[in-house]
């Protein structure tokens, strides 16, 4: 078996140090002991898209924020359901993320990131949900491992129930909040409501219909 070499290291926002790890084409993103992902499994981030712009299939001009670059998987997958007309803003706050796309990942990045509708952000994704109320119709996160998240204690901001509340606001009415996670989580469902939005809850596999672990995408309408 090919071993696993270590590509570059970035230090986050708040402390922890980020790993990129390769494996002959296979790449994996970990944080201390835990990876927060690898490009062989990439069905849930892509279903995560393909479930959001599928409820705003009809809306002309669409506006996404995706939280989180990743790998990319969320942000390719978006691209292949959303008409030319669309625009797509991706906050990461990670420099070495952006960097790792355009450099050692360039070749699974494709051409995403130089499509004219993409405008990617160096930034914290709570800014920008805080930013402008009613300007999108969708709101994508894919922050940290979801919920009860792994990498930085900054992201529970995220999901808490003020953080909740501002990204409804910062959707235009009948807007999504889709959110991952390696996890389910009752009580966040239960913020969700609170926060005013419909929910319907989603398993999937994490290499789509290839199996894999199952992990959660949370679709929240405001209503």
């Amino acid at each position: 078996m090919i071993p696993w070499t270590l590509v570059e290291t970035a230090t986050i926002p708040g402390g922890g140090e980020m790993r990129l790890m390769r494996r002959g084409l296979e790449f994996s993103i970990k944080l201390d002991g835990n990876e927060l992902m690898n490009s062989r499994l990439s069905g849930s981030e892509q279903a995560l898209a393909t479930f959001t712009c599928d409820l705003i299939a009809t809306r002309a001009r669409a506006r996404l924020l995706i939280g989180g670059l990743g790998m990319g998987f969320t942000l390719r997958a978006a691209l292949n359901k959303l008409p030319q007309d669309a625009h797509i803003d991706v906050a990461e706050l990670v420099p070495a993320v952006i960097a790792w796309a355009h450099g050692p990942m360039a070749e699974i990045f494709g051409q995403s990131l130089s499509d004219r509708r993409v405008h990617l952000h160096q930034i914290d994704v709570a800014a920008m949900i805080a930013a402008d109320a009613a300007t999108y119709d969708a709101i994508l996160l894919d922050v940290d491992n979801g919920p009860d998240g792994l990498s930085r204690d900054g992201n529970d901001a995220l999901y808490d129930l003020p953080g909740l509340s501002l990204a409804h606001t910062a959707l235009r009415a009948g807007g999504v909040l889709a959110v991952w996670s390696s996890a389910p989580d009752p009580a966040f469902t239960r913020r969700l409501r609170q926060a005013g939005f419909g929910v319907e809850e989603k398993r999937v596999r994490a290499n789509g219909s290839r199996g894999g672990a199952r992990h959660v995408i949370w679709l929240a309408t405001r209503s």
